[in-house]
């Protein structure tokens, strides 16, 4: 029996997965992946290495984390989860590519390379772009209530009007 990789996805694919949180990427939010890499196999893992090289310096900051990084050993039946939190410095759109794994299945052994799942291509918007496509609009809706007013409520007085005049009060009975 050798050493496996699965990642944490409902198929039987025995590659490391990549997983990014948040729905939508603008300059200055911060973009988190988490990488999950399983031993699926009946022995240890050894000199787990993992590198990222899909986010250019210039592009991306880094604020907690390494794109690239090393375990002695995985365990058989056990996983291992790492977290980079990356700040976009551009806006545009960017071609994800998958981060490579490397380690050996045994010791003495030939190194196993795999690739983790690839998020594929993905916008960075700017702040601007992002304001005009998730922000709530205040002020639009203000003023499209402001300019329904008058539809309205000129037809309502006119009603109104017309109902004090030709209404007659019905006199009491005691």
């Amino acid at each position: 029996m050798g050493t496996s990789l699965s990642p944490d996805c409902s198929t039987s694919d025995p590659t490391p997965c990549l997983c990014t949180w948040g729905k939508q990427t603008k300059m200055g939010r911060d973009l988190t992946l988490q990488y999950n890499i399983y031993n699926v196999g009946s022995s240890a893992a050894l000199e787990v290495e993992l590198s990222d090289d899909s986010f250019p310096p210039e592009d991306f900051g880094i604020v907690s984390g390494m794109l690239s990084v090393k375990w002695d050993r995985i365990a058989p039946a056990s996983n291992v989860s790492h977290t980079v939190v990356l700040r976009p410095l551009k806006a545009g759109y960017f071609n994800f590519t998958s981060a490579t794994i490397t380690y050996l299945a045994q010791e003495d052994g030939p190194v196993v390379i795999g690739s983790t799942s690839a998020p594929g291509q993905g916008g960075i918007l700017a702040q601007r772009e992002f304001d005009r496509r998730f922000s709530p609009h205040f002020l639009d809706w203000a003023a499209f209530g402001v300019m329904t007013l008058p539809s309205i409520g000129i037809p309502l007085l006119l009603w109104y009007s017309s109902k004090r005049k030709y209404d007659t009060p019905k006199t009491k009975k005691n």
